[in-house]
């Protein structure tokens, strides 16, 4: 399955095909603590507003768009430029087979290129897995190469549960007294 996917930049006609991927998680899941589903506006508003900046990243299967990845701002202080944070979604029925892993390598090649040394992920996570949130998503990052950094108990409330969110890190570059300034996306960026 993974050989047969191909990852290329986002676009903005992109929003109403990646919204379908959005909407169960926002719809059935904790996964994301998004009561409701953007309009399709508001969703390539945030595509533009990313892309502006960082990767926003889809992955195809053929002709169809399985999956999609991004990088927003750690924080916005100067000091964090060099640090973001990062989300992945996959098609419910298409995640376990390697897409999201594709996405994220992806993504942290961009990255790289940008000279951003840090990412970091929010993760939302059950104190006791239920049918709204499992810790998939954690253990996929951890598979990924990041580690827990933090954990906030009953912080995000949906479905009338409470639930904890996890800090999870990764150093994808090396920390330098000289660090090299972060370039936007656009500034490296080569369409797939």
């Amino acid at each position: 399955m993974e050989n047969s996917i191909t990852i290329r930049t986002a676009r903005e006609e992109d929003a109403e095909e990646l919204l379908k991927i959005y909407e169960p998680y926002v719809r059935e899941t904790a996964v994301t603590f998004e009561y409701k589903v953007p309009e399709v506006e508001e969703f390539t508003a945030r595509i533009r507003k990313t892309l502006c900046r960082y990767p926003y990243l889809v992955a195809m299967q053929g002709e169809d768009i399985v999956g999609y990845t991004y990088a927003s701002p750690f924080h916005e202080r100067k000091a964090y430029d060099w640090a973001v944070e990062v989300s992945v979604y996959v098609k419910r029925d298409k995640r376990k087979l390697g897409i999201g892993r594709k996405l994220y390598q992806a993504l942290e090649s961009e990255l790289k290129k940008m000279n951003i040394v840090n990412v970091n992920a929010c993760i939302a996570y059950p104190a006791s897995e239920d049918r709204y949130l499992t810790d998939d998503s954690v253990r996929f990052h951890e598979r990924m190469g990041y580690q827990m950094v933090g954990r906030f108990h009953k912080c995000g409330y949906k479905f009338h549960r409470w639930y904890d969110m996890v800090w999870m890190e990764k150093h994808i570059g090396e920390h330098l007294e000289n660090q090299p300034e972060v370039v936007a996306f656009c500034s490296v960026r080569h369409d797939r």
